[in-house]
């Protein structure tokens, strides 16, 4: 990917990037290179400061912790920017790729490797368990790991410990940790597995009933979004770029859970400092394809399903 011009809005150059680097890209590395202006042209249109100053807006905007170098000062970060040194297109395990997408490759590269699991493992019963032997950290504990269909027509992943206490909300983190080999031995269960299943499961309802008719956390992609929109809203109206779309896209968002794509999408683009106008192009894409929000006009009460649960018990010395 060669870039001729150099927008000084990041996000586009991620964009270009992310089209290319993508699931079904056979190539094994991917090379981004970009032309910096001339010093004659720097001078005139003050590209490098108006980048440096876009940087620290944006550390500003996530918070000096999570600031995107180290010294915005230096010359030379903007220009590790466009050839990737600084790792500014790398981004965080859990915000690069969205979850349906990371998801899909695993399976994607398993039936690859064996064929015969694209057969098995959707005829694979409901409920279904095992467990495997586990070396316990303090990050990651003894316990069990659960994926249910929840009430509300989710999928869900969930970590409890023994004692019945989530250890994590992410849904990457636990896919790391359900990560094994295909010739990991299966091992007895733990005799309270399907007590900690039980706990696993009453933890996602209660975490689902609890977002599921509000907004959720303030640091949330539902509330940012939902509160940026209504804010740009009021803006744009009685102009020419009011819409009746947003409109009922922003009603849509205070009235139903996003779906995790959404989620994923809108937490990667708001880390990096999207603008209220682009976002609301987001938004309206993800709505018109629809991947913005989990809509259930039915009144109906379903319990819900658990797929399937691995429990991760102590490895005995010498495992």
């Amino acid at each position: 990917m060669v870039n001729f011009d150099l927008p000084w809005a990041i996000i586009r150059l991620i964009q270009r990037a992310g089209r290319v680097d993508r699931i079904g890209q056979k190539a094994e590395n991917i090379l981004c290179c970009s032309f910096l202006p001339a010093e004659g042209v720097e001078r005139i249109i003050r590209l490098r400061t108006r980048v440096r100053s876009r940087l620290r807006e944006n550390a500003e905007v996530v918070g000096a912790d999570e600031a995107f170098f180290e010294d915005d000062d230096n010359e030379q970060t903007v220009v590790d920017l466009y050839n990737e040194k600084a790792g500014i297109l790398d981004g965080e395990d859990d915000t690069e790729v969205d979850l349906a997408s990371y998801a899909y490759q695993i399976w994607k590269n398993a039936t690859e490797a064996d064929p015969s699991l694209a057969k098995s493992i959707p005829a694979l019963p409901d409920v279904i368990y095992s467990s495997r032997p586990h070396k316990p950290t303090e990050q990651r504990p003894e316990g069990v790991l659960v994926y249910l269909h929840t009430a509300e027509d989710n999928d869900a992943l969930a970590y409890v410990d023994q004692k019945g206490e989530s250890i994590t909300e992410s849904q990457f983190e636990i896919l790391k940790v359900a990560e094994c080999r295909p010739d990991t031995p299966a091992i007895p269960r733990h005799e309270k597995h399907h007590e900690m299943v039980k706990e696993a499961v009453q933890h996602v309802a209660r975490e689902e009933k609890r977002v599921g008719g509000q907004l959720g956390r303030p640091s949330g992609a539902r509330f940012r979004t939902y509160e940026r929109l209504k804010r740009h809203a009021e803006e744009v109206k009685d102009t020419l770029f009011e819409s009746e779309e947003l409109l009922k896209a922003i009603d849509e968002i205070y009235r139903y859970p996003l779906r995790q794509v959404a989620t994923d999408t809108l937490n990667r683009q708001l880390r990096i400092g999207i603008d209220d106008q682009k976002l609301a192009e987001l938004v309206l894409a993800l709505r018109e394809e629809g991947r913005l929000c989990l809509i259930e006009e039915e009144a109906h009460v379903q319990e819900p399903r658990i797929i399937c649960s691995m429990g991760l018990v102590r490895a005995q010395e010498g495992d």
